[in-house]
């Protein structure tokens, strides 16, 4: 496909050739799977893919800065003929200027044009079966005649970081192939791969660069996107799937050299402060600039389920899905179970948990969150960590924060606006909607929180009870609604809040824990492991509804319960059993309230309490 860049420029500027290439990829994209021959920046290291070329970025926007200024249309000179020609500047980072040509600064045909920028990350938290799955999709696709890196072969980030490690397979990939090919003889660049937590050392960085991932150890890299129309469409943590020309120009990287040649930057002058300049223009071999043509909001993250699923397409997908979805329930409840150890009720409350998400708000009120405490953890054992790791392999983003004292005390939780640079400093609750956050309270010592941990507690209660994040812009706080399902597991109650206390009874003790759970992800298949990862995703995506008639029932039947036991029955057990019984018939694959549902919600939630009571009579201690 011709790259809009290179289009060739016409003597008169007409806005006509901007819609078209819209159209044209989007079209083109449309044609059979071509999505995936796009090279993805989450797969393919930066210095594998040709500059100019068509990329894809799936990513989060982590931050917005302010608009900029640049020359849509500008006019060189030739000084000797006098030859002038015009040039378009759109999907461009630097001028494009012949050896003989200078830019007419003062062309009457020059149109300043506008563009945002957002600062993109990888989706903070993305399990590896998500990055795995996307680049075996995209790998099928990728033909060695039409490959875009004809020199070397495509390979992964996480492969790219081995190699880094392992110098012996670097030399062995490419000189096993017979013979020299291009770039092996070359040294590995220092800047290349973007991983090893946030700091990354540049050449010409001193202090290193801060990558601003909100998670600590993330890889991949962080990009500039450059916007040029309907950015209002797009905000902070939304998460998008960008198409566009990737930038990587080396005139960005000295753009603070003071020796950089003046005729091919912008000529405006520069009023940003040095460490403004640091954050706003990396070197492009570290953070990449992608010019973008198409950018969609992505409804989620699973690569096992169509991106969108109003489609006509992904509606046979979803109803063949539905179609055997039952088998699946048990499946994953039996699973579930034995992660459990054999405790069958937590495992019923864990699958709600997985498939709720906020479905609107009420005033102030998230409605759909369900937050479980599940409490009876052995505590600082290796259990919490296990349950984590079977969720990881559930879901597509998770991350678990172990409730240490030091972590409170040191952690960045509250992202929160740096000034001198100009830019919003990343959190560990700066998270993509629909991400699991597991607190592992089991860790918790006893210590003293310093102001930051109580800080950093008060944030994780307000996420829990209020589904946003105050990030701290100095003089004033601003709200960030989020999306995000918290499961506290903790030996008595938890410290923080939630919307319903499950108490663990393991059924088995098995001798050898990190065996037991072990062995259950090595017994699954990967086909169903991937039903299971299909199921989760697809039910929270589902609409529902409760018709009158059941409306009236479960009405009458609370106004029953208060008569029998007025005392312990309040309308927080009401709204917790509405929101059981909406998990549930979900679960089930139905969209609407039932009778039979409604009676087994009252049930599970009459288990869970009977739980409570007995842990209650134990002198509060814990079994």
């Amino acid at each position: 496909a011709p790259c809009p860049a290179g289009l060739p420029p016409q003597n008169v500027p007409n806005s006509d050739w901007e819609k078209k290439v819209t159209e044209y990829f989007k079209e083109k994209l449309k044609e059979n799977n071509a999505t995936n021959w796009v090279p993805s920046l989450n797969d393919v290291p930066v210095h594998y893919l040709k500059p100019n070329s068509l990329v894809k970025f799936r990513c989060m926007v982590q931050d917005m800065f302010d608009p900029e200024f640049y020359m849509g249309v500008y006019e060189t000179v030739d000084p000797n003929t006098n030859a002038r020609v015009l040039h378009f500047g759109k999907y461009r980072d630097v001028a494009e200027c012949g050896p003989q040509q200078e830019i007419d600064l003062n062309s009457s045909q020059t149109v300043t044009s506008e563009r945002q920028t957002f600062y993109c990350v990888p989706v903070p938290g993305e399990s590896a079966w998500v990055k795995e799955i996307s680049f075996l999709t995209d790998q099928a696709r990728v033909s060695p005649s039409t490959s875009y890196t004809p020199s070397r072969h495509k390979r992964s980030y996480e492969e790219d970081e081995d190699m880094d490690l392992h110098p012996s397979k670097q030399k062995e990939q490419h000189t096993g192939s017979g013979g020299d090919i291009h770039g092996c003889v070359e040294p590995k660049r220092l800047e290349t791969e973007a991983s090893a937590g946030h700091h990354l050392i540049s050449p010409n960085c001193s202090p290193p660069l801060d990558l601003n991932f909100p998670l600590p150890g993330e890889k991949g890299p962080a990009c500039l996107v450059k916007v040029y129309e309907s950015w209002d469409n797009f905000k902070v943590n939304d998460v998008l799937e960008v198409y566009g020309i990737l930038s990587v120009d080396p005139v960005l990287s000295i753009v603070n050299n003071e020796e950089r040649d003046s005729s091919a930057l912008d000529p405006m002058e520069c009023m940003d402060t040095a460490e403004e300049q640091r954050v706003h223009s990396p070197p492009a071999s570290l953070v990449p600039r992608i010019h973008v043509i198409l950018a969609q909001k992505l409804q989620h993250i699973n690569p096992l389920l169509p991106a969108c699923l109003n489609e006509e397409e992904s509606k046979t997908f979803v109803t063949n899905f539905m179609s055997e979805l039952s088998p699946v329930r048990a499946e994953l409840l039996g699973f579930l179970t034995h992660a459990l150890l054999g405790d069958s009720l937590a495992a019923e409350y864990l699958i709600l948990h997985l498939i709720s998400t906020v479905y609107a708000r009420r005033d102030v009120l998230p409605l759909g969150k369900f937050t479980v405490n599940l409490s009876g953890c052995p505590r600082n054992s290796i259990f919490t960590e296990h349950i984590y790791r079977i969720i990881q392999q559930l879901v597509p983003a998770s991350y678990r924060l172990q409730m240490t004292i030091e972590n409170m005390n040191h952690s960045r939780f509250i992202p929160h606006k740096d000034y001198a640079a100009n830019r919003l400093v990343s959190g560990v609750l700066q998270l993509a909607s629909n991400t699991s956050l597991v607190v592992d309270e089991t860790q918790l010592e006893q210590g003293q929180l310093d102001t930051t941990g109580v800080h950093n507690v008060t944030a994780l209660g307000n996420l829990i009870t209020w589904q946003k994040v105050d990030y701290d812009f100095s003089y004033h706080q601003m709200e960030f609604p989020c999306n995000i399902n918290v499961l506290i597991t903790s030996e008595g109650r938890s410290l923080l809040p939630s919307d319903c206390q499950v108490h663990l009874q393991p059924q088995i003790i098995p001798p050898n824990m990190e065996e037991y759970m072990n062995s259950l992800l090595t017994a699954v298949l990967p086909s169903v492991l991937n039903k299971f990862r299909i199921y989760l995703s697809l039910l929270r995506l589902l609409d529902y509804s409760i018709s009158d008639e059941v409306t009236k029932a479960v009405e009458e039947d609370f106004v029953e319960m208060r008569k029998n036991d007025p005392e312990s029955i309040t309308a927080d057990d009401l709204h917790r059993t509405l929101l059981v019984a909406r998990f549930l018939s979900l679960s089930a694959g139905q969209t609407t309230l039932s009778r039979e549902r409604w009676l087994r919600a009252k049930q599970l939630e009459a288990l869970r309490k009977v739980r409570l009571q007995q842990q209650k009579c134990v002198n509060g201690n814990e079994l």
